[in-house]
């Protein structure tokens, strides 16, 4: 017997819901039997099923759990079997581009799986020997309790070594592949770096924020970058207080400054910790090896109250339960919206025409309505339909359970004259 979807997908024949995106039951548990066998059909990627017919019919609660696991064990299913080789090689790829990587073990595997810390090297426009110097250091420079503590040699010798837009890529299929076949734990996925590290700390943290339960700097420059989008990444920043060059030692002391000014502001968000070690210059004398338990005692929560994407660096086409069309993934725009049950709330969108919110039942309840606003006037009221297809969507490119959704909804922005957010000035 070959299996429906083996050459052409059958024509559904769906009831009428009720109410414009609500499930009708025999035709979600239709659609996920037509999953199945398409999963079922042979190994390859899932990315052609989106555009399936089963792809775009509504589904119950239950159903969308079911779905959510067929196309999570597909996807880990093909993560083994293509990408078991890059962690054994230990090397990532990127075009002609390759990032060497070691990592140890430290203490017992919990049962919700490792702890990741990813640490990155100094020196930066240098002769490769000075960096892979660097890399050899930053090897044993720290020791975790419990976790896999992973030291990644930069692809380039540039000065912006950890922060070109390779790295973004790079990173994010490392821990993909972590997550499966180290059995990583992706809600505690941790970020630290020393001197040119450190810049690359600053600079990644906001911009891969959603990645991340804690961060830490140590020993950088931010270049002028924006920390807006840390508010639910805590921060750690230490740096030397005779650490002169750059003026590394005055430029932390503001962006400290700067984070106590936003954490008042928003008491909900921007934990941090701030350590100047006055009479030490660039080397710290691994007194800011204590950012390591510090961090450690945060877990990423993939599902915030409140977001703030302000787009720094290398543009993103999401972040968190936001996302936009990737014509719309442009440097200088930003997002704040916070959720509260049903209702959705836009206080600034600059630089963006369609948001995407997406949603699952962590986040309320899909079988009711939900409501999106801007600055009080409504965007969108309606049914969020959970749907095989934005299940398919949200994991590709990111393969992180915590980051998978049912539901999307497309907003339009207002231009400034109408948007009612830009008006107030946010």
């Amino acid at each position: 017997m070959v299996p429906r979807c083996a050459t052409a997908w059958p024509l559904l024949l769906i009831a009428a819901p009720t109410l414009a995106g609500q499930p009708d039951a025999p035709a979600s548990a239709d659609a996920v039997e037509q999953l199945r066998e398409a999963i079922g059909a042979g190994p390859g990627s899932l990315d052609h099923l989106v555009d399936a017919p089963f792809a775009r019919v509504p589904l119950t609660r239950a159903d969308a759990e079911k779905a959510r696991s067929l196309v999570w064990e597909a996807h880990a299913d093909r993560i083994r079997r293509d990408r078991a080789e890059e962690i054994q090689r230990r090397v990532i790829e990127d075009g002609e581009l390759a990032m060497p990587f070691s990592f140890t073990r430290f203490g017992e595997k919990p049962d919700r799986g490792w702890s990741l810390f990813i640490s990155m090297h100094g020196g930066g426009h240098a002769p490769a020997r000075v960096n892979d110097r660097q890399w050899e250091n930053q090897k044993t420079l720290y020791e975790v309790e419990e976790g896999i503590y992973l030291a990644p040699r930069a692809p380039t010798n540039t000065w912006n070594l950890w922060h070109e837009p390779h790295i973004d890529r790079m990173f994010g299929r490392l821990i993909e592949n972590l997550i499966v076949l180290e059995g990583v734990d992706p809600d505690r996925v941790y970020l630290l770096g020393y001197s040119a590290g450190g810049d690359g700390v600053y600079q990644l943290a906001p911009r891969m924020a959603d990645r991340w339960a804690a961060a830490a700097m140590m020993a950088g420059h931010p270049n002028g970058v924006s920390v807006r989008s840390l508010r639910n990444v805590p921060f750690a920043l230490q740096v030397g207080g005779d650490d002169s060059a750059y003026n590394r030692n005055t430029v932390a002391r503001a962006y400290g400054d700067r984070l106590d000014a936003l954490q008042a502001a928003d008491p909900g968000g921007y934990e941090h910790f701030v350590k100047i070690y006055e009479g030490k210059g660039h080397w710290m004398d691994r007194e800011d090896r204590v950012a390591l338990p510090w961090m450690a005692q945060f877990s990423r929560n993939p599902v915030p109250q409140t977001v703030i994407w302000e787009q720094t660096g290398t543009p993103h086409e999401r972040s968190y339960w936001l996302a936009v069309p990737p014509e719309d993934a442009t440097l200088g725009s930003i997002v704040v919206a916070t959720r509260d049950g049903q209702e959705i709330h836009l206080t600034e969108a600059e630089g963006v025409s369609t948001l995407l919110i997406r949603l699952d039942d962590r986040m309320a309840d899909l079988d009711r309505p939900i409501s999106v606003s801007i600055g009080g006037e409504p965007l969108f009221e309606g049914i969020a339909p959970r749907t095989i297809a934005t299940l398919l969507r949200t994991l590709a490119g990111r393969g992180d359970p915590g980051l998978l959704f049912d539901a999307e909804v497309a907003v339009t922005i207002p231009d400034s004259g109408t948007n009612p957010a830009r008006r107030r000035g946010g």
